[in-house]
């Protein structure tokens, strides 16, 4: 389906079983190690800077993380990833040895490795070089790879070992620092006949759009079609909330500090679990788009189509939209912030809280923003770019 970059050593067998809830373990083979070149910082001439694959940030941010040395990384929607240490900037793409330009989602195990999920598979960088991964014929989703809950929790593996997740047809990978792991999500009795007949022609239905593992150590998956699941490590028992409850195409999770449950989706938006009721907080607040379903567009001064969600250092929530800005929740009052209130786009694709509280909000077309706690404010990378982006 994917055009991958680098030839792959040797093929990766896979036997996997969708029916239950034992994962099925992959031998580490797959993979391509790249060394990196010698990284390449901003060129002070704009002629030269043009040619490269990224433009500073890119103006399209699928995903944001500040890693344990305090450097900002940003994902690009086909411009590769961007690294600032505070002073200046330095892009990683395929010719860098990144196994694609398309990124959705970055994590950084415990040994200080960032991990990015792109469209065509998995890639490892451990400061010098990039390994490569591809997980044969279950290939990532271009739509599946962002929006994970960073934080310690990404940290906590068993037994000294790593505890990352990777969203993809029909469940997720896990990899435990040696080994890629599949977990199925179970397919209730209307698909379980079709999804047995050939493992390759996984029902979409079941893609994993988000993943959250919570302060309990379960891990929370949001699907295509299928609402929500719960895993706790060895069943998903009293575990889905469907999509009637979460609508369609579930694109975040997120734990606040009182431990509830705040899920974002196409269509229906907000929704609030506090472990026992379901709420949908748009339809509460009259903020739904009922014409979306029909037209397919967005419109202003709704909450129907939330692809992010944050909570500041005051305990509010930002909820971000693909369509209509961001939301600030105080847990009564809803505030709607929109390019006239100084974001670069209405279109949010992610939303991220620093190492001092800061948020930073990473746009579809508008580069990046922040909110320092008093305003909104387009962020400007060192050597002002003469064009519409970061």
């Amino acid at each position: 389906m994917y055009t991958y970059i680098y030839a792959l050593a040797l093929p990766l067998l896979i036997f996997a079983s969708f029916g239950g809830d034992n994962p099925t373990q992959y031998l580490k083979k797959d993979i391509n190690k790249h060394k990196a070149v010698p990284t390449r910082q901003a060129d002070t001439d704009d002629s030269v800077r043009a040619t490269d694959t990224a433009v500073a940030t890119g103006k399209t941010i699928r995903c944001i993380l500040q890693d344990r040395a305090g450097n900002f990384w940003f994902a690009t929607d086909g411009e590769g990833v961007c690294r600032y240490d505070g002073k200046s900037y330095t892009y990683f793409t395929q010719r860098d040895g990144l196994c694609s330009n398309f990124v959705w989602s970055i994590q950084e195990d415990r040994r200080g490795n960032l991990w990015f999920g792109t469209r065509d598979g998995v890639c490892r960088y451990d400061g010098k070089s990039f390994t490569n991964f591809k997980i044969a014929s279950f290939a990532l989703h271009s739509e599946l790879l962002n929006n994970f809950s960073s934080g310690k929790f990404w940290q906590d593996g068993c037994g000294g070992g790593e505890d990352l997740w990777f969203g993809a047809r029909g469940g997720a990978y896990r990899h435990d620092g040696k080994l890629f792991t599949f977990l199925s999500l179970p397919a209730d009795k209307a698909d379980h006949k079709v999804r047995s007949l050939q493992q390759e022609a996984n029902p979409t239905a079941y893609s994993v759009y988000s993943i959250l593992k919570d302060k309990a150590g379960n891990l929370w998956f949001g699907t295509e079609q299928k609402g929500v699941f719960r895993y706790d490590g060895k069943s998903f028992t009293n575990a889905q909330i469907s999509e009637k409850e979460v609508g369609f195409a579930v694109r975040c999770i997120f734990q606040d500090k009182n431990g509830d449950y705040w899920f974002g989706s196409n269509g229906l938006g907000l929704t609030k679990y506090d472990g026992k009721t379901v709420t949908n907080v748009t339809k509460e607040n009259g903020l739904s788009n009922p014409d979306f379903v029909r037209t397919l567009k967005g419109k202003l001064g709704t909450l129907a189509r939330v692809w992010s969600i944050a909570e500041d250092r005051n305990g509010d929530l930002w909820i971000g939209t693909i369509d209509a800005g961001v939301w600030r929740y105080d847990g009564k009052k809803l505030t709607n912030f929109t390019m006239s209130d100084g974001l670069s786009s209405n279109a949010i694709w992610t939303i991220y809280k620093d190492n001092t509280g800061k948020l930073w909000f990473g746009t579809d077309g508008g580069g990046v923003c922040t909110y320092d706690g008093r305003s909104l404010t387009k962020f400007m990378l060192p050597r002002n770019n003469s064009e519409d982006g970061c």
